[in-house]
């Protein structure tokens, strides 16, 4: 059982922001524009957090003429989703079969 949630993706995904992108993302595949006018993030700021994102490797890019469009990359979500339910199978084994620690 897997006792443990990946935290590099947690800290990527625990800013306000970049989550929106990627809730954004899971309903459909948006280039930076619509992006833009869907968060109200200037260009610069939201161009930083796409970069994030893809260097994680939580989103794709696909290039489309002059503008390139973001798709939310679901395994990687699945994975993360996972881990957690992995965690809380974890934390209710333990909790069935009181699992303690003695003090010294």
């Amino acid at each position: 059982m897997l006792t443990s949630v990946d935290t590099d993706l947690l800290r990527v995904l625990a800013d306000p922001l970049r989550l929106r992108i990627v809730t954004l993302l899971a309903k459909e595949t948006l280039c930076s524009t619509h992006l833009i006018e869907e968060t109200g993030a200037r260009q610069t700021n939201l161009s930083n957090h796409l970069k994030v994102l893809r260097e994680a490797g939580i989103v794709e890019t696909e290039p489309c003429g002059r503008f390139t469009y973001y798709r939310l990359k679901a395994d990687v979500i699945a994975s993360l989703a996972g881990q957690f339910a992995d965690l809380a199978e974890t934390a209710r084994a333990t909790a069935e079969n009181n699992v303690k620690r003695s003090c010294p």
